[in-house]
């Protein structure tokens, strides 16, 4: 169960970073989380982030990076990698869509300032939404279901995040020009191939 609980908050945590600029409440929680911080090593030990005001902090590095990385030079969009005329699909031809309506689980553009469902920071939630579930079976003792929901989650990241995430992540660590994003992009890396070594070991027993 803990380890469940664990997963679901790193799927969320990583969403969070990935899916939009930060704001002042949200730098503040990644400052004062000493868990957080041992994710995320070079930026624990970047200077800036303890000298320097949180606005200035935003306004001046890690938004801006944010902008860089995930708007003008970096396609965070599933779609961009895996077709051919590496167009962005917006519509419901998207390849998540049907996987998200099976499970129930609906993307709210206004919030996250997205215009394709395979936002790399949204299929993160997605898993985040996967791992909440499988921890509610777990808690309700339903062994079926774990199992189910399980094999969605490795089906999920064999065929959407693993097939296109690590190109991206590789990207954004060679082009970060700040500390989060960098760590964030080698964290993400490294969880979901882990996480899905998990999964196949779990649903193998």
């Amino acid at each position: 169960m803990e380890n469940t609980k664990a997963r679901a908050n790193i799927y969320a945590l990583l969403s969070r970073v990935l899916l939009q600029e930060l704001d002042l409440e949200m730098l503040e929680i990644i400052k004062k989380d000493e868990n957080i911080l041992d994710f995320f090593p070079t930026l624990k030990e970047w200077k800036q982030l303890w000298e320097v005001e949180g606005s200035v902090l935003l306004e001046e590095y890690l938004n801006p990076d944010f902008v860089n990385l995930s708007i003008l030079h970096i396609i965070p969009y599933e779609t961009f990698y895996t077709r051919e005329d590496q167009k962005i699909e917006t519509g419901g031809a998207n390849p998540v869509t049907d996987i998200y309506s099976a499970s129930n689980f609906i993307v709210d553009y206004e919030l996250s300032r997205t215009v394709a469902a395979d936002h790399i920071g949204i299929e993160l939630e997605f898993m985040y939404h996967l791992v909440s579930a499988e921890e509610k079976a777990m808690q309700e003792n339903d062994a079926d279901a774990v199992k189910s929901i399980r094999e969605v989650q490795m089906e999920f990241l064999n065929k959407h995040l693993l097939r296109w995430a690590p190109m991206y992540l590789l990207n954004v660590k060679f082009e970060a020009r700040t500390p989060l994003y960098y760590d964030a992009a080698d964290m993400a890396l490294e969880f979901i191939l882990s996480d899905n070594e998990y999964l196949v070991k779990e649903l193998s027993i």
